[in-house]
């Protein structure tokens, strides 16, 4: 909704006006009344909050005094500083026939403030179930997530839902009409990949935090999803001591009961750290992996003889592990990689690997590129959907490349949960990222060299790659063009190749499209 007037910087400090704002909050019509008539601003905001009279006036739920004052020629489309509109605070209230009269008034719908948040959201998150079902019938959309400002996006906020909302505000009401009525998508997630049931955990009313997560459950929720710091549902549960819960996740035919959260803990460390006895002996009745750090160290320093014995009993280690002199090849990479050989991950076939921003290297247009250790080198690793025929691609073309120094070294592969994980030598960086880092800079002779080198490298990888191996890349540009720790070049990324039908045309496709770069 569009505002129709601005305050007058003139008139900001006038005393009427100050005193209207008053006269609103204490719900008093005649003085409201005498000070418009006097001419105080119907539209004046306060310096704090941008509050106006009609903000005010809505937040009580004074019905009177929003015809009032509208009728005076209050802006119904006036926002205040965080962008919220009076029927955006309606939704708060919760009065049906305020938001009623704000949408004949010219109010969107799904009208939004500077964070995203609507009025839908406002209702589901304060449990304000009749509200709720008149913007529903009124058009409002279940599953939109929050659109904040930009530079917000770029810290991944947003995207959260009016279900994410009634989750973690305890509207276990609401929870059941967005899913049972409405058809609100229980794993819709937000912009940092959390879904409801993370919400629920983070739960802002944690004595039906239980509750409401079985809810979830029950309809489906991924168990398998992250929230801060990486922490699973069933790490959440186990830190928050619920065994119920724990026992319900464990249910779950997906549950992955040796994850780790960032810091490389499984939910059974945690359960022992927190000295949690039951839960942890559920957890290894379930399976759990008792090779994640000195568990017994951990039950005898809460003095639980009873958990250490038993840990004993099912092959927890009672030693310190030794230490290892090891350091990573990458200089680049080699804080991250440090971190993640020491943590605990389940190993997939021969690769550890954790689908986590730490240890992203670069976006692709499928699953992105990560780091990992296949078989205890380590190696940079694509990941497709299983069926992706890019991913197919890509690998039936690495394996009919020789050992060659100009070509991206490839190790192997892993499938996993519909996912394809392709191994292949870690680099430090991308041609593309070289060029910007010494854009503008006076070329010498030693970088003079250096590029010469580039280019008889990707010409001799093209040759290599046609005629050796019968292929033809189709996508040459300067990131597929890599440069490792000894500055040599690399070409990668095939998942768009082609067998060389063994015209030279293609090979002269392969460099002129590489020259329009």
């Amino acid at each position: 909704m569009a505002s129709r007037s601005h305050n007058n910087p003139e008139d900001r400090h006038t005393p009427s006006n100050h005193l209207l704002i008053k006269a609103v909050k204490e719900e008093n019509r005649e003085l409201v009344q005498q000070l418009l008539e006097e001419g105080a601003d119907v539209n004046f905001q306060e310096e704090t909050g941008g509050w106006s009279p009609l903000h005010n006036a809505v937040q009580n739920d004074s019905e009177d005094m929003v015809s009032l004052l509208l009728r005076y020629g209050a802006d119904p489309g006036l926002r205040k500083r965080n962008g919220a509109t009076p029927f955006i605070i309606a939704g708060i209230v919760g009065n049906v026939r305020l938001l009623q009269l704000f949408l004949s008034e010219g109010a969107g719908v799904d009208e939004h403030d500077r964070h995203g948040f609507t009025a839908f959201m406002e209702a589901a998150a304060y449990g304000r179930v009749g509200a709720l079902r008149f913007l529903h019938d009124s058009g409002a959309q279940v599953n939109l997530g929050r659109q904040p400002l930009e530079e917000q996006k770029q810290l991944r906020k947003g995207g959260a839902t009016a279900l994410m909302d009634a989750a973690e505000n305890g509207q276990i009401e609401v929870l059941r009409i967005l899913l049972e009525e409405m058809g609100a998508d229980v794993n819709i997630r937000d912009n940092m990949g959390r879904n409801a049931l993370i919400h629920a955990l983070v739960n802002l009313e944690p004595s039906n935090e239980v509750a409401i997560s079985c809810l979830l459950l029950d309809h489906g929720a991924e168990v398998n999803v992250r929230g801060e710091k990486g922490k699973t549902p069933l790490i959440l549960a186990v830190e928050k001591g619920h065994l119920d819960l724990v026992q319900k996740l464990l249910e779950q035919e997906d549950i992955e009961i040796n994850d780790t959260d960032r810091e490389g803990k499984t939910a059974l460390r945690w359960a022992v750290e927190c000295n949690q006895t039951k839960i942890a002996q559920l957890l290894c009745d379930k399976g759990a992996s008792t090779d994640c750090g000195n568990l017994v160290r951990l039950a005898r320093h809460n003095y639980n003889h009873p958990l250490a014995k038993f840990l004993l009993q099912r092959g927890a280690r009672d030693d310190p592990a030794p230490a290892e002199d090891w350091e990573p090849q990458s200089s680049h990479w080699g804080a991250a990689l440090r971190h993640l050989r020491r943590i605990y991950r389940p190993v997939i076939g021969r690769l550890k690997i954790f689908i986590d921003e730490e240890y992203k290297i670069a976006d692709t247009s499928e699953g992105g590129v990560y780091l990992g250790f296949y078989e205890e080198q380590e190696v940079a690793v694509k990941r497709f959907s299983e069926d992706s025929s890019r991913g197919q691609k890509e690998v039936s073309c690495l394996q009919s490349i020789r050992a060659n120094s100009n070509l991206v070294t490839f190790y192997g592969s892993e499938s996993h949960k519909g996912c394809l994980y392709v191994c292949l030598s870690l680099c430090e960086q991308t041609l593309e990222e070289h060029l910007a880092k010494h854009k503008g800079e006076a070329v010498d002779n030693e970088e003079d060299v250096f590029a010469r080198n580039i280019l008889l490298s990707v010409f001799r990888a093209l040759v290599e790659l046609h005629l050796s191996c019968g292929y033809s890349h189709q996508d040459l540009q300067p990131q597929n063009i890599l440069i490792d720790s000894k500055n040599a070049v690399r070409l990668a990324d095939f998942d768009n190749s082609i067998k060389w039908a063994g015209e030279p045309g293609q090979i002269t496709s392969d460099l002129e499209n590489g020259r329009h770069q």
